[in-house]
C-alpha cells in the first residue's frame, strides 16, 4: 500500500458519488445510533443516487435513526425520511415527514419560515 494513503484526508480525490458511497460505508462500519445526512443527493448521478439510497435503506433496518437535510424529489423516490426539519438561524423552525419535504419542493422555504418576501428568506435557511 502506498504510504501517502495513510496520511491523506478522508475522501480526498473521490468523486461526489464515491464520497457519498464512502459515507454510507463508514455508517455501516461505525453503526451510529443517529445519522444526520445533509444533501445526500448532492452531486450524484442517478446510478450513484440508487446505490446510496440502497445503502441508506439497508442501514435503516438497524436501530439507528437517519435524518437528512435538503430532501429532493428524486431522492424521495428511493428513501423516505424519518423526519424532515427546516433549520433557520440555527434553530429547527418546522418539522414533519415526507409530506413536508414535498411541500418545501413545491413552495420553497419562505412559507415554512412564515416569510412573505422571498428576499427576506435569503441567508436564513
Amino acid at each position: 500500500m502506498d504510504q501517502e494513503l495513510l496520511n491523506r484526508a478522508v475522501n480526498t480525490g473521490f468523486s461526489g458519488g464515491e464520497k457519498k458511497r464512502n459515507e454510507i460505508f463508514q455508517m455501516a462500519v461505525l453503526e451510529p445510533r443517529l445519522a444526520i445526512l445533509d444533501e445526500t443527493d448532492s452531486g450524484l448521478d442517478i446510478d450513484a443516487l440508487r446505490a446510496v439510497a440502497a445503502g441508506v435503506n439497508a442501514l435503516r433496518s438497524a436501530p439507528a435513526r437517519h435524518d437528512r437535510g435538503d430532501p429532493l424529489p428524486a431522492l424521495l423516490n428511493y428513501i423516505v425520511p424519518d423526519y424532515v426539519h427546516v433549520l433557520a438561524e440555527g434553530r429547527i423552525v418546522k418539522s414533519g415527514g415526507k409530506e413536508l419535504a414535498l411541500e418545501l419542493e413545491e413552495s420553497g422555504y419562505a412559507p415554512a419560515l412564515g416569510i412573505v418576501d422571498e428576499e427576506e428568506a435569503v441567508g436564513k435557511v
